[in-house]
């Protein structure tokens, strides 16, 4: 059995990694701010630390005999980086060189850094993996930055690495009181508040959305697989692509909500169509849809009931506010 570095282990995706490895009988340990996860979504078998992954010198320390590292932990705020740059690119970009410098010294034998579709930008959908990067903001720049740093200092170093890119994940423990980001989780955390939805533009961009399971089961095998070495991979359904007016009619279904959404200006950057091609994944791992978007937004509806709906919190500092600077974070709409 192995013991398993989790970056983000109370967050929405480390915390259900966490649940798997220790299924499997690995050993986890793990560390997170819980400025993007909540401290009840922790496994209690986790060895826990809160402790922010840019403090190179409690990296190196919690990696100590490490055999697997898997990067979860990142500020993953798409819009919200074309005007929080700063504190973004230090939580998505630094603290992976941070960890990742750690680890390496630590002589860890596979590190495993979760990408983000922002890194395919405006690009032909579905999106490849041998796509070239064109990312449209800070958080896709900060992603691809990363990758690059995982890929030479690892290949320098004699470290095994993979790349997984999910796209849009959904699932029980996401945050939902975060006005920035988790569109599903926003509207859902609204409507029952009572309240419509607040949608970008015309609504008619168009996403597919993973649930988190089935991202875990090839998340799962990139710790361990041969085939994984040295690969980049997309993870997520490109089976249900949906405009955010559909998903927002989908949630409305589900809670019998009479919808009659709000309409804010498109965010700077936002890119239209997005979506993965699920093709090498299927190849390499096996990968399936276990969920279809319609029963992964109700175990989120079910998830978000029983914990009860919360009133959003503006956490995260703006350091750009002008013009066009979206009204639904300058004057809290949420």
């Amino acid at each position: 059995m192995a013991k398993i570095f989790i970056s983000g282990v109370a967050g929405f995706l480390g915390s259900h990694l966490a649940d798997r490895m220790i299924e499997n009988g690995h050993s986890v340990i793990g560390n997170d701010t819980l400025e993007g996860g909540y401290k009840d979504n922790v496994n209690p078998k986790v060895d826990f630390h809160k402790v922010d992954c840019n403090d190179f010198e409690a990296m190196l320390k919690l990696t100590k005999g490490v055999d697997i590292v898997y990067h979860t932990a990142a500020f993953a705020y798409e819009g919200l980086s074309v005007f929080s740059p700063n504190i973004v690119s230090k939580n998505v970009y630094q603290n992976t060189v941070s960890l990742l410098s750690a680890a390496i010294q630590n002589r860890v034998k596979r590190f495993v850094y979760c990408s983000s579709m922002a890194r395919y930008g405006k690009n032909r959908v579905p999106f490849t993996e041998d796509l070239e990067p064109r990312p449209q903001d800070p958080y896709g720049i900060a992603k691809v930055a990363g990758e690059m740093q995982v890929k030479l200092l690892c290949d320098i170093h004699g470290v095994e690495w993979v790349i997984a890119v999910p796209h849009n994940i959904i699932g029980p423990r996401q945050k939902y009181d975060d006005p920035f980001r988790n569109v599903a989780s926003i509207m859902i955390n609204m409507m029952l508040q009572g309240r419509q939805p607040i949608i970008y533009g015309d609504g008619e961009q168009k996403r597919c959305f993973s649930f988190v399971q089935d991202c875990v089961d090839v998340l799962e095998k990139m710790a361990f697989d041969e085939k994984a070495k040295s690969q980049i991979v997309n993870i997520g359904p490109d089976e249900e692509f949906v405009t955010i007016n559909e998903l927002a009619k989908t949630i409305a279904g589900l809670l019998k909500f009479e919808l009659k959404p709000e309409y804010y200006p498109d965010r700077p950057q936002e890119v239209k169509l997005a979506t993965c091609s699920a093709d090498k994944a299927r190849k390499l791992f096996g990968y399936t849809t276990k969920y279809t978007l319609k029963q992964g937004l109700q175990e989120m509806i079910d998830h978000i009931k029983k914990r009860g709906a919360k009133k959003f919190t503006y956490h995260i500092p703006l350091e750009i506010i002008n013009e066009k600077t979206p009204k639904t974070w300058s004057e809290k709409k949420f």
